[in-house]
């Protein structure tokens, strides 16, 4: 199947010629093309540059777009989300509007336990069932590609129900979604006062069977005061590096205790959130792949301090921006918005944003090599925006703005 995307008003590219991510003052250089085309074949794109010189001569079944009046864009690649769960909690963002904070909320039974507990309830068509609605509008919004993590199930058969649940939707949704195993994402009740015995489940239980049975690309852990030591998560990330799964870690979220230097000891792929990340965290970052996923949501959702992403991106580290969409601390999937807060709260451009949103969230998840940008030989991902120019779609928030999407070369219809 063949499909031309002509006269194309203004094409972002974010091209970087087959370099996984982009970095400090790059992350400005998007590769914007006016009045471009762009030739997809079999889902894969095989020509881009200005519309007068597209030669290639096209079958007669080719698809043809005029799209002379859309602004066009890599699709999102949402490098960090929970977005597979059961209930809500809507009653601890009425606690927060009255001063509690997440952590007082935990303390009386609140936070990740209360989904926990919803989650275990569900069944695993259930969980299929609404995150598969979820991920139909985070699509309406522009996301293409998906991390989904486990970490709501805390023991070894709601851990596993949930893997195969993303699993299953991996395979059925047209979204791309990337599986990450997160049994280190609270202590479970059951385990409250012996938690090395929950980290010796997670090492010498959950992990093997999950890598046997290739439930998860990724392995994460929660590296925080009051969750898991840097001692706990490196036992559990080499664990799983023997197993040949890829590494992610949260990481300064609240408090600086080592993470982000553990996640570059370790190789991990990103460390995520970063709000608290220390001179010596950023100093550990420098120079090497790692990829500081910045979380804009969480901040806003909780009103805690955002990362320094400034400062990362001026320390030349790689950057990328998801939404954490999760029950409890980002009530959100919309990527544009995660791009309005970046710019208007942590000092993005809207360049950066963009950069950060496609191609780095793709280097994220390890798969740069084959989305987040246009240019050829990767996967036809494309948003087209019908709006003056691509500064628009952090500058114009609180509305939906995607036009069409285009997914593995097919442009969707949504109902």
């Amino acid at each position: 199947m063949e499909l031309l995307l002509k006269n194309i008003k203004q094409l972002v590219t974010v091209n970087n010629a087959g370099n996984p991510f982009r970095a400090g003052k790059a992350m400005r250089n998007i590769g914007v093309i006016e009045n471009a085309s762009v030739f997809v074949e079999d889902g894969i794109i095989q020509w881009v540059g200005p519309a007068d010189g597209f030669k290639i001569p096209l079958s007669q079944d080719a698809e043809i777009l005029d799209a002379s009046s859309f602004v066009a864009l890599p699709g999102f690649v949402d490098a960090h989300t929970h977005a597979l769960f059961a209930g809500g909690r809507e009653n601890e963002f009425a606690m927060r509007s009255e001063g509690k904070t997440y952590r007082e909320i935990a303390a009386q039974g609140g936070g990740i336990l209360s989904t926990v507990a919803a989650t275990r309830a569900a069944t695993k068509k259930e969980l299929k069932k609404w995150t598969s609605t979820r991920l139909d509008a985070m699509m309406k919004q522009g996301t293409t590609t998906v991390e989904i993590k486990s970490g709501y199930g805390l023991d070894a058969d709601a851990e596993i129900k949930m893997l195969e649940a993303i699993k299953e939707l991996r395979d059925e949704h047209f979204v791309t979604v990337v599986p990450t195993f997160l049994g280190a994402h609270a202590v479970p009740p059951e385990h409250t006062g012996n938690q090395a015995v929950y980290v010796e489940l997670i090492c010498e239980h959950m992990l093997p069977y999950i890598a046997k049975k290739n439930l998860a690309r990724f392995c994460d852990a929660f590296c925080e005061s009051g969750y898991f030591t840097v001692d706990e998560c490196r036992k559990i990330l080499e664990r799983a590096r023997s197993l040949r799964l890829q590494l992610k870690l949260h990481a300064d979220e609240f408090t600086p205790i080592g993470g982000t230097e553990l996640a570059v000891e370790l190789g991990a792929i990103s460390v995520d959130h970063l709000e608290h990340v220390s001179s010596d965290g950023i100093n550990a970052l420098r120079n090497h792949e790692t990829v500081a996923v910045v979380l804009p949501g969480v901040s806003f959702f909780l009103r805690n301090p955002y990362a320094p992403a400034r400062s990362l991106i001026d320390a030349g580290i790689p950057v990328a921006i998801a939404s954490d969409f999760n029950p409890g601390s980002c009530m959100s999937f919309s990527m544009p918005l995660m791009m309005t807060i970046a710019c208007t709260q942590m000092s993005l451009t809207p360049e950066e944003a963009i950069c950060a949103a496609t191609l780095n969230g793709a280097a994220a998840v390890g798969l740069s090599s084959f989305l987040g940008s246009i240019e050829v030989g990767k996967q036809a991902d494309i948003i087209l925006y019908e709006i003056p120019n691509y500064q628009y779609i952090a500058y114009q928030f609180g509305t939906n703005l995607v036009s069409k999407i285009i997914k593995k070369g097919t442009i969707l219809e949504f109902t």
